[in-house]
């Protein structure tokens, strides 16, 4: 067996999950992701399973795969790369891992907020520099979040929100009653009204037709000014034009984020020296611990469906 291994930070980072996939023998091919459509289209053919990240999977990409390919296995739960119904459609079976990251994004969604409302990055680097130079920020506590995903992630950051001391507010199709009542989340039918109420949005529902520019120029309008807004879901969830008006206005107070429309951003991407904004190069995940439990469930997926068993969780029930 011939299998294309392009994640890196499954790479990078050491542990159990490099002795689980040499334990079956197979050829491995590395590549550095995330791969464009075109670098897919050059390698597809050869291989009996991806093993991938945020690589570019269009129905080119897996016709031209097949007959040899047998299993797709995504490290990550984000499908939104894949042509997951062409997939389908292709009897290609799309193995996923959730319930794996939820802990380490929450972790991070707080970092990336207390990094925003603490002017953390612009401080340190004034230290650094020489200079002692101090900004007046907020204070998390008494505020109010918006919490749009209420899923494995959301429920996570609803807890450390509440931890903090904040008021949560939940939007989302999903909607698990007995953790809402139990955390003291509060459910908003409609999420222009959760822009109007809230200090603090957060993101963390996936992307689809439905939610790509969840947040646009109409939305951003009806916030609070001086509204936070964290992303550490899809870059897509924003429109980047109206967030550029907005963060140059003065009226948001800031975006922080783990994901970018375009990954990697090239060098004269907006949002790279826009203000009030700190982004990290789409790193949520990626602690030793995450890793190894994501790398883990996406090895053992990938072995189950070649040897015939049922993944650990599938995305195309076929």
């Amino acid at each position: 067996m011939k299998i294309l291994l392009t994640t890196t930070s499954f790479q990078d980072t050491p542990g159990s999950h490099h002795d689980l996939l040499a334990s079956r023998g197979y050829e491995i091919v590395r590549e550095r992701g995330p791969l464009s459509e075109a670098r897919m289209l050059e390698l597809a053919g050869g291989f009996d399973a991806f093993l991938c990240g945020d690589d570019a999977i269009t129905r080119a990409v897996l016709e031209k795969s097949l007959p040899r390919l047998k299993v797709l296995a995504k490290y990550g739960i984000g499908l939104d790369k894949i042509d997951l119904a062409s997939a389908t459609e292709l009897n290609i079976p799309v193995t996923f891992c959730p319930g794996v990251n939820h802990t380490t994004v929450a972790e991070h969604t707080f970092a990336l907020l207390l990094a925003l409302c603490r002017n953390l990055v612009e401080e340190a680097n004034f230290v650094r520099n020489g200079q002692w130079k101090r900004i007046t920020g907020h204070e998390l506590h008494g505020k109010t979040i918006g919490i749009v995903g209420l899923g494995r992630i959301g429920k996570e950051v609803a807890k450390r929100a509440a931890a903090f001391g904040m008021t949560v507010l939940g939007y989302g199709n999903h909607w698990d009653e007995s953790f809402a009542l139990e955390h003291a989340v509060t459910r908003i039918a409609d999420p222009d009204d959760l822009f109007r109420r809230c200090d603090v949005v957060s993101l963390h529902t996936m992307l689809t037709d439905r939610t790509r520019h969840l947040v646009n120029a109409q939305r951003l309008s009806l916030a609070k000014p001086g509204l936070l807004l964290v992303n550490c879901a899809r870059g897509e969830l924003v429109e980047t034009a109206a967030l550029l008006d907005a963060l140059r206005s003065g009226h948001l107070g800031g975006y922080a984020a783990d994901v970018m429309d375009e990954e990697p951003p090239p060098p004269d991407h907006p949002l790279l020296t826009a203000p009030r904004t700190v982004i990290t190069p789409h790193i949520g995940s990626r602690t030793y611990e995450n890793v190894v439990r994501q790398a883990s469930m996406a090895v053992q997926n990938l072995i189950n469906v070649l040897e015939g068993k049922p993944a650990l969780a599938q995305a195309n029930l076929l």
